[in-house]
This record gives structure tokens, C-alpha cells and sequence, in this order.
């Protein structure tokens, strides 16, 4: 990585520096080298300097000079830098050759779909959860966001070297269920023709419908007597659990695990809580009601785990299900939820760290609502099968490429607005069909170039041609994808992989309209070409990296 070399150069001039009395080492491991946000500043810059004189209550300007003068020597013979200069208040700014730059398609070739993939994350152990919807009825708009968003996390955490596991947490009991049991019964009836009276707070959807029909293909009358909501109940949950994971596997998400909430109440798991928490003086009752002594531990006020009515809040399974996570060896806990969690965080982390547990081991990503556009005003697509917007009616409109690529265009915390006008545009004006659109004209490039016997690979391409200011700009972009792809995964953030490929996508179209790839020259060709093939690659593998397909036609 290009970024590592910088910096290793950098490190040795520091230690170099300390070495022959030009400053401490009271800096050490405390500057930064970035690449500049501005033009002109350089390819990469250090503020080693102005942490120099910070700690010694020195000249910056001065201490940058003596850097440029250990670089310009440890640069010495290899082809590292090509300027190195002090700027503004003690700025070091590092120029790199384009030769630099070049060696980034060699390394691309070698690396194939791998290149931007690291081992930083050195088989950590992550746990990633998310969707978790219990199964009372199709996945909402708002499901799809965070089961794109939650895979998409999964996949950049794999990618640079973490152990993951995917998670699908839920319930299969409780008041949702016998709700979503009477309301089966109640259709049922309805159908037969018999007396029925709905739930008040029943499930009202089309899909509750369909399951008392197909109950009645089953079983005909003979449930009409039953007071049991029980075989209601397992049939629904039996649909509406197949729906759900028809509709992950349109969009391209498995799961690792299955873990069932019911399972902790079971097997002793949530009363273990409540009795270690009352151990420790952080459980009281009071008005019927069992609550957790959170202002103990730093919160605003305390929380009720178990009603009057005997019934548990959803604090108290969850806190034992983080204990759990936990037990099963986790390093890092990913907890992807929609905003209506964001209450309950809190105070779940809190009983994490009272039953003894390292609760910064927990990163709940919390994300937004999804708002569906149509010329300029909120929509609500056709409801076949519930009240809300499902992800199926969604992706019969869009398409799992389209659906999963616009969920990422925002980052997780901001609300999103999802314009169906612009989703449904098989044109540049597509961000989806322009990124995907670069990759299929870079494969129509390469079978051009085949046809005309100059097929890529063909030979040992002169790299050094490659000198154009818009060919360095799609080189250094490309060179900068393992430190970005590092950098999105452990912040969580793999909207940075939308925008990176956008970026990209359009520095090549934009070198497309005004550089011939396959001209008059052959050896300059030949170079055109081998950047065109690494571009492909980097295209393909990073549109992988969040689900989405990269068509070789359009």
C-alpha cells in the first residue's frame, strides 16, 4: 500500500531525526500522514512537525525544514518522492513520482478481486446482528435498509480480515405472537363464514388473509372450534418465516445463525439476569413492577425490566442475550437497529457492564427512517400484503442492485430518501447504472481491443506512458482503496464504498470522452488498456464489496 510506504519513510526520517539530536521522542506515534483535501498540496502530507514543536515549544517551520532535508536524503536512489516542500505552518507535503503511482496496476493484477482486502483485522471475532424482525408479518422498507446496511458491514469486516458471524435474532412468542395467532384465527373464521371478532390491536395485512386460506386448504373446518391460538400461530409464523427469507435471499443476504429469544426464557437465561442484578443491589420493585436501578450507573433515570402484568420490557431478554454474546466468545459485538432502538440502547449497554462486561465491546448502528419519492412527494407503493411498504414491492419495482445500492447512499444516521424516479432510470442519471455502466464499458473496451488483436495481457505494457494528469488521478484513486476500505470497515460506514465508487466511476467516464484507450499508438494502447483491465477489477470487487452485481453488457 502506497500509504504505508509514505509513512514508513516518514517514520524512519523521525527516528532518524531523534537519532541525531534534531528533536525527541516525545512525538512518536502521535502525527499523522494523510492525503491532502486540497489540490496542489501534494500526494500525501505529515503534520510531524507541528507535533514536534508542540511538545518542545519550537519553530514548526524550522523542524519541517530539517524533515525535508532527512527525506530528500533517505529518499536517496529510489523513486519514492519526486518534491518534498514545507507548506503553510509547518505542513511537510510529499510529491510522488508517477512511477509510484504506476506500480499500482502490477499489484492490482497480482491481487486480482483480493486487492484492497487486508488482514488487519487479524480473525477477530465479530458477531454482526441485524433485521431480527419477528416473524408477525413481511419485511418493511425500513427492514430492507438495515438488512442491506447490516450485511454491507459484514462484508467489509470480512474483507479485512474478521471472523464474522451474522445473526437473525427473534421471537416466537410473547403478545405479538398470540396477537398475530388471534388475528390468523379471526380471518379464518371470517373465511369460513362464521362468527369472528378481530383483535383491536390485530395484524391487519392482506398476507393474514392468505395464511387462513391456505389453512383452510389444509385443514378445511376442523380448526373452526379451536380456542387454542396455538396451530394459528405456527402456521403464520411458518409463511411469514419463509416470506422473510425469500426476500433476503432476493437480496443476496444470508445468516449465520438463527438465535431465538424464547430460548433465554427457556433455559433460565433472563431469571439468572434479574436474580445476578438484585445480587448486586440494582433490582427493586415498586408498583408491581420489577425495575433496574440504572441511575446507578450513570443514566437519567431508572427502567422498569418487568411490568405489573408479570409480562418483561425488552431490556431485560436483551440484556441477557448481550451476556450470552459475550459467553460465546465474541471480541466485537455489531448490533445494526432501526431508530425506534435508540431509547433502549442505553440501558441495555448498562446491563452489560453491571453483570461484569466489557460493554465498548458493543457498537449499535443506528439507522434512519426510509422515505419512498415520486415526483417530488412521499409515496406509498400498492400494500398487497400488509399495511406499510414491503421490500418485495420494492425490489418488483427497482431491482436488488438498485434497492441495495441506494440504501447505502446515505450514512446510516441520516434519514433517506428513496427516489423511485431516479431508481427506475436506465440512464447515467442513475448512480447505480453510471457505476455499473463504467464496468460494462470497460468490458466492451477490452473485446474491442481483442478484435482488433491487441488483447489485454497481451505483452508487457509500457506503464511509464501513463502520464496524463487524469491517468494519475484514476491510479491514485485506485491505490487508495485498501486504506479506504480499512477505514470503512472499522468505522462501520460502507456508504464510504458508494461514494468511493462514484468518485471513480466518474474520473474514468470522464477520461473516457476525452482520451482514445485503443488509438493509432500501439505501446501507449497497450498501457491504456492494462489501467482500463485494473479498473475493471477494482470496479467488479468493489461493487462486491456491497452486494451489488457488476454486468459485463448494458
Amino acid at each position: 500500500m502506497i500509504k504505508a510506504r509514505v509513512r514508513a519513510k516518514v517514520d524512519h526520517c523521525f527516528a532518524l531525526g531523534v537519532e541525531r539530536g534534531l528533536w525527541s521522542e516525545a512525538a512518536a506515534g502521535s502525527y499523522a500522514v494523510e492525503e491532502p483535501k486540497r489540490a496542489g498540496q501534494g500526494d500525501f502530507a505529515t503534520n510531524l512537525a507541528m507535533v514536534v514543536a508542540g511538545r518542545e515549544k519550537r519553530n514548526p517551520r524550522e523542524i519541517a525544514a530539517a524533515l525535508v532535508e532527512l527525506l530528500t536524503e533517505a529518499t536517496g536512489g529510489d523513486s519514492l518522492f519526486a518534491k518534498v516542500e514545507v507548506a503553510g505552518p509547518g505542513f511537510v507535503n510529499c510529491f510522488l513520482k508517477p512511477q509510484v503511482w504506476q506500480s499500482v496496476i502490477p499489484e492490482i493484477n497480482r491481487r486480482g478481486a483480493e486487492f484492497g482486502r487486508g488482514t488487519g483485522g487479524r480473525g477477530r471475532k465479530v458477531l454482526v446482528e441485524f433485521v431480527s424482525a419477528n416473524p408477525t408479518g413481511p419485511l418493511s422498507v425500513g427492514h430492507g435498509r438495515q438488512a442491506v446496511l447490516g450485511d454491507a458491514i459484514a462484508r467489509l469486516l470480512e474483507a479485512t480480515g474478521h471472523a464474522v458471524t451474522r445473526e437473525y435474532y427473534y421471537n416466537d412468542a410473547g403478545r405479538q405472537m398470540r396477537v398475530l395467532g388471534e388475528s390468523t384465527r379471526a380471518r379464518y373464521l371470517e373465511l369460513l363464514g362464521l362468527p369472528s371478532t378481530f383483535p383491536e390491536d390485530g395484524y391487519q395485512g392482506e398476507y393474514i388473509r392468505e395464511i387462513a386460506r391456505a389453512l383452510i386448504d389444509e385443514q378445511g373446518e376442523t380448526l373452526k372450534d379451536e380456542s387454542d391460538t396455538a396451530p394459528f400461530t405456527k402456521k403464520a409464523e411458518e409463511v411469514i418465516f419463509a416470506d422473510i427469507n425469500n426476500t433476503l435471499a432476493r437480496l443476496g443476504i444470508r445468516f449465520d445463525n438463527y438465535y431465538n429469544e424464547h430460548s433465554l426464557y427457556e433455559n433460565g437465561l433472563v431469571d439468572d439476569v434479574v436474580a445476578s442484578l438484585r445480587e448486586k443491589g440494582l433490582v427493586y420493585e415498586q408498583d408491581g413492577a420489577v425495575w433496574f436501578k440504572t441511575t446507578a450507573l450513570g443514566l437519567e433515570q431508572d427502567r422498569v425490566i418487568i411490568k405489573s402484568t408479570g409480562e418483561p420490557t425488552y431490556r431485560l431478554p436483551d440484556i441477557a442475550y448481550h451476556r450470552e454474546k459475550f459467553r460465546r466468545g465474541f471480541d466485537w459485538m455489531v448490533n445494526v437497529f432501526g431508530s425506534d432502538h435508540i431509547a433502549t440502547v442505553p440501558d441495555v449497554l448498562a446491563g452489560v457492564r453491571a453483570l461484569g462486561y466489557d460493554d465498548g465491546k458493543v457498537t449499535p448502528v443506528i439507522h434512519q427512517f426510509v422515505t419512498l419519492m415520486r415526483e417530488g412527494q412521499q409515496v406509498k407503493m400498492s400494500t398487497r400484503k400488509a399495511n406499510f411498504v414491503t421490500v418485495d414491492e420494492l425490489l418488483d419495482e427497482v431491482g436488488p442492485d438498485v434497492t441495495r445500492f441506494f440504501f447505502l447512499m446515505r450514512k446510516a444516521d441520516s434519514q433517506l430518501e428513496f427516489d423511485l424516479d431516479l431508481a427506475t432510470k436506465q440512464s447515467q442519471e442513475n448512480p447505480v447504472y453510471y457505476v455499473q455502466y463504467a464496468h460494462a464499458r470497460l468490458c466492451s473496451i477490452a473485446r474491442q481491443a481483442a478484435e482488433k488483436g491487441m488483447a489485454v495481457g497481451d505483452g508487457e505494457p509500457d506503464l511509464s506512458l501513463l502520464i496524463e494528469e487524469e491517468e494519475l488521478a484514476l491510479l491514485q484513486a485506485m491505490a487508495g482503496l485498501p486504506s479506504l476500505l480499512e477505514n470503512a470497515a472499522l468505522a462501520l460506514e460502507p456508504h464510504r464504498i458508494v461514494f468511493y465508487l462514484q468518485d471513480l466511476a466518474a474520473k474514468f467516464h470522464g477520461y473516457y470522452n476525452r482520451h482514445r484507450i485503443v488509438g493509432d499508438d500501439p505501446a501507449l494502447s497497450r498501457a491504456r488498456l492494462a489501467l482500463a483491465d485494473a479498473l475493471r477489477q477494482v470496479l467488479a470487487s468493489s461493487l462486491g464489496l456491497i452486494g451489488v452485481g457488476a454486468p459485463e453488457t448494458m
